[in-house]
């Protein structure tokens, strides 16, 4: 990990700006970064993607950053690259149909040499002057999964391994100061970790509450070792560990058998909460940043109110009866 940058214990996810789920005016999205601004000590750590309504996220912390005066020294911008905004071609976009809502563009992926620095070029230009100084490839797991064959997939490492000569390539000229990776399947995480110099990892719907098996708290600790930090995303689930209808970007069916568990535990989960006067979200937290090697914990959020519920649970106070708890009724 490069020295001279310190992963905050918070990491300010952007997905809400990019119409994640619904559609939000820009002068709410503007008070949110606002909001986030006024309660963060030090560089703000923004995370963000050219997936994220198409490049619409990006598009908007860069606009909202200059309207509000905020100096490029007093953010760090985190860019998952990959995806690459095209035209909007059909009613609604192609890339992700049903989870962003209202854009205006669709977004094409683009994971190769030439294609991840087109990525990092089109996403500073939309960030309105601002640089991201952090980079990684954005889901490559989702790249090498939609393979049509065994060959399609040895193809597709290596579509992943070449962007990330581009981007070691950008970090050799001192035009970013850190190379990562952002994906949801963790083992794919860690067969480009052997392959790949990282600097950091982000996980997301992987090390949560609700799912956290062994194997992947084994390898953050490997990470740990060498001393490659890890930003924990997506703590709540997509939002369903506190009170959300999606899971995973998946919207909850309770007709289905698997859903009903699913709202089943949810229910046992904040039943429990109630009992010891805490918030579900504090108990995410809590539980997703405890094991060695989680530097960061990603958190989004819609509504500027919520920010400064954000920033406090990382100084709640989880009784240690409230862990047994959780384990005598097998939640956890």
């Amino acid at each position: 990990m490069n020295k001279s940058v310190t992963l905050p214990k918070l990491t300010f996810g952007t997905s809400a700006l990019g119409n994640l789920y619904q559609e939000t005016s820009f002068e709410d999205k503007c008070a949110l970064i606002s909001e986030i601004i006024r309660h963060t000590d030090g560089p703000v750590f923004f995370d963000t993607a050219g997936k994220y309504g198409a490049g619409l996220s990006l598009e908007v912390l860069g606009n909202a950053l200059r309207q509000l005066g905020v100096s490029p020294d007093e953010v760090i911008i985190s860019n998952k690259l990959g995806w690459f905004r095209s035209p909007l071609l059909s009613p609604e976009p192609t890339f992700e149909p049903g989870v962003w809502k209202g854009l205006k563009h669709d977004a094409v992926q683009k994971i190769s040499y030439q294609g991840i620095l087109e990525c990092y070029h089109q996403g500073n230009a939309l960030l309105n002057h601002y640089q991201a100084s952090f980079v990684s490839v954005h889901d490559p797991d989702e790249y090498i999964a939609a393979a049509s064959n065994p060959a399609d997939a040895e193809k597709r490492y290596q579509d992943v391994l070449d962007a990330y000569r581009a981007l070691a390539d950008l970090k050799a000229i001192g035009k970013v100061k850190g190379v990562g990776i952002g994906a949801k399947d963790w083992q794919v995480i860690k067969r480009i970790a052997q392959d790949v110099n990282l600097d950091w990892v982000m996980i997301a719907n992987s090390l949560t509450i609700k799912s956290h098996p062994q194997e992947l708290i084994d390898f953050i600790a490997d990470l740990a070792q060498k001393n490659i930090p890890v930003i924990n995303s997506a703590i709540f689930n997509g939002g369903f560990l506190t009170g959300g209808d999606f899971f995973n970007y998946r919207k909850v069916d309770k007709n289905f058998s698997e859903d009903a568990k699913l709202l089943k535990w949810r229910e046992d989960f904040h039943a429990l909460c109630r009992e010891f006067n805490i918030q579900p979200a504090e108990a995410c937290y809590h539980f997703s940043s405890q094991f060695p090697g989680i530097s960061s914990i990603a958190m989004s959020t819609t509504r500027k109110d919520n920010v400064i519920r954000n920033v406090n649970i990382a100084n709640a106070e989880v009784p240690e009866a409230f862990w047994t708890a959780l384990k005598e009724r097998n939640l956890i």
